[in-house]
């Protein structure tokens, strides 16, 4: 079975020019079959906030009202799509930018009102809003670019985290969901490693020490992570997706800095 790399980034990465374009570097010379999935949290709160929208965000996930799901949808399908896929062109890399919404290739639902627990310990109720949960992937669309069975030239897909629910409403899906849901798609055609890729070097045991890198992470030692405060916020649902993937049939899962793409390093997710 042929391999496949499917590499998420977000964080900083994608808002700073200069981080930007080493990843892109980095991944234009990756050899075989390759996805690029990416965030742009960053610069959706920045451009609410420069219209006077406020950004607000309950466990690591954003809260997408009607204003904000105008946001995202312009920045996320817009902006930092085509910047991405516009350098990957200019290094000879035939990218195509898509959301769930093109080919249909992950269609979701509007999520229901939720139990979430806060950072105090305490539960409350709360609308999420035009966020949607994932109910398919069709991964045979996608691999139809990335592999043709024809003679035409393959295609690099550049997947932005937005979905559509099929009567015709954008959603906002997280993207390290979004990676998950891909991944998870492309293993009926494809042996998939998933790499999350950001600013640090992976799960950090010390935020501020750039050496306390967690080289491993299992359901065991995750639960006491969380339960020590060590992992919290936006790292929850990208380790929740992780073991997801895994759990789905992806061979590999790694979170690391976006300048090893290849994953030499890193914290390796481990069912």
């Amino acid at each position: 079975m042929d391999k496949i790399n499917v590499i998420k980034v977000g964080g900083a990465v994608v808002e700073d020019s200069t981080s930007l374009n080493e990843l892109i570097n980095q991944f234009a010379t990756m050899p075989g079959y390759k996805v690029l999935v990416h965030g742009g949290g960053r610069s959706a709160t920045k451009i609410a906030a420069q219209l006077g929208f406020e950004s607000q965000m309950i466990g690591g996930r954003r809260i997408t009202d009607e204003n904000m799901l105008q946001v995202v949808t312009m920045v996320y399908g817009g902006l930092v799509n085509k910047r991405i896929v516009a350098a990957l062109q200019a290094k000879g890399v035939n990218a195509v930018g898509l959301t769930g919404a093109d080919m249909d290739i992950i269609r979701s639902h509007k999520r229901e009102p939720k139990m979430v627990t806060m950072d105090d310990g305490t539960k409350h109720l709360v609308d999420f809003g035009f966020v949607g949960d994932v109910d398919y992937a069709n991964g045979n669309r996608l691999a139809a670019l990335i592999k043709p069975t024809n003679e035409n030239e393959a295609i690099i897909p550049v997947v932005a985290p937005l979905t559509h629910d099929g009567k015709g409403n954008i959603l906002n899906t997280n993207a390290d969901t979004m990676a998950a849901t891909v991944a998870k798609a492309l293993t009926e055609e494809f042996e998939v490693t998933l790499t999350y890729c950001f600013e640090k070097s992976g799960v950090m045991a010390d935020a501020d020490d750039d050496d306390s890198v967690i080289p491993s992470i299992n359901t065991q030692s995750y639960a006491q992570l969380k339960e020590d405060g060590i992992v919290s916020g936006g790292m929850i649902p990208k380790l929740d997706n992780a073991f997801e993937s895994l759990d789905a049939g992806v061979k590999r899962v790694v979170i690391t800095h976006f300048m090893d793409i290849l994953a030499t390093q890193g914290t390796v997710i481990e069912k």
